[in-house]
């Protein structure tokens, strides 16, 4: 009797079984752990987002607090304002269409690539490179900036870190409290 070949049925296992695919997103208002809106990355029915580390954006952007719901907008304008502190998840699929819709993309928000220096990284792999990130290093990841915005929030103050409790004195409204 002979043994099976698995090399062989590797081909034909690929098409039979499905491979996920995961990208990296940085979130550096709302949506981090903590903040009125992380309980929406936590929503399995929406995919599945897990958090793989924490850094800062290599560039500086304007992160301003605007609008009247109070919403944290990061202006797409690199080397203005600062190096901003978030998060980085890795996400399915599913959940990349959700946070598109959730960021009104591309119409509010538009998702770029953004270069990150790794503060820590708890997650198994880094984007694109397969190994784990050293703290420090470089790496590279989605980000939702805006080039949609109000000349006058040019002239607000910017942030390199967003609390909704934040001393800034600005309260975030829920999308369920908005009129």
């Amino acid at each position: 009797m002979r043994g099976i070949n698995i090399s062989a049925l590797t081909p034909l296992l690929s098409l039979l079984i499905p491979t996920v695919s995961m990208t990296h997103v940085f979130v550096y208002g709302t949506l981090k752990r903590g903040q009125p809106n992380y309980f929406r990355m936590m929503d399995t029915s929406k995919g599945k987002a897990q958090y793989c580390g924490s850094g800062h954006t290599v560039e500086r952007y304007p992160l301003v607090i605007a609008g009247k719901y109070n919403i944290p907008f990061l202006l797409n304008i690199p080397g203005i304002g600062h190096q901003v502190k978030g998060e980085v998840y890795c996400v399915d699929t599913q959940m990349l269409e959700f946070l598109d819709e959730f960021e009104s993309c591309p119409h509010m928000y538009q998702r770029t690539p953004v270069k990150l220096e790794v503060e820590e990284w708890v997650g198994e792999s880094g984007p694109l490179s397969g190994t784990k990130p050293a703290a420090k290093s470089i790496v590279e990841a989605f980000i939702y900036s805006t080039t949609t915005y109000e000349p006058e929030w040019l002239n607000l103050p910017t942030y390199d870190d967003y609390d909704a409790n934040g001393n800034h004195g600005l309260a975030y409204v829920t999308r369920e409290c908005r009129d």
